[in-house]
């Protein structure tokens, strides 16, 4: 299953490592590695707008204009609805 997190972009919910709000990279250690992230390319903005998330993967930090509380909400329903047989 995928989620959508802005504009043209969708991950893989297996890849997600976590998915927070803006304000948690005004930490120390989120800042240094936001900081390697980008020396080596691997942050990317999804969408125009006010950033309000940081979707993390094992690869990339997405930067979102989509609040964390409804990626949270989208992948919770996805998750539900893979468990859910259909007969």
């Amino acid at each position: 299953m995928f989620i959508h997190i802005g504009g043209d972009t969708m991950v893989a919910l297996d890849d997600i490592i976590g998915i927070f709000p803006i304000r948690v990279q005004q930490e120390p250690a989120v800042q240094k590695l936001l900081e390697r992230l980008e020396r080596e390319e691997r942050t990317q903005t999804v969408d125009v707008g006010e950033v309000k998330s940081m979707v993390l993967t094992d690869r990339t930090a997405y930067f979102s204009p989509i609040s964390s509380a409804t990626l949270k909400r989208r992948a919770s329903i996805l998750e539900t609805s893979e468990r859910i047989e259909f007969r």
